[in-house]
């Protein structure tokens, strides 16, 4: 998963009006930012699945360590 997060893939994902306006401009540097901040803003759902996901594994893991003190009594 971590390989996934470093492994950057250059990538053009812009919707075809914004290409349209982007590809009439001639130096490119609005197209780099509108594909950098459209990568950036694709991040945020992953991080948040990702952190509900690791405390729902901590919450699994203090319980189940819970119970087999409990039982260990």
């Amino acid at each position: 998963m971590l390989l996934l997060v470093l492994a950057v893939v250059p990538a053009e994902a812009q919707c075809a009006m914004c290409r349209a306006v982007l590809e009439s401009e001639e130096s490119g540097n609005a197209a780099e930012g509108i594909n950098n901040g459209i990568i950036y803003l694709m991040i945020f759902p992953y991080l948040l699945i990702g952190g509900v996901g690791y405390a729902i594994y901590r919450m699994r893991k203090k319980a189940k360590e819970a119970n087999s003190e409990a039982s260990g009594l």
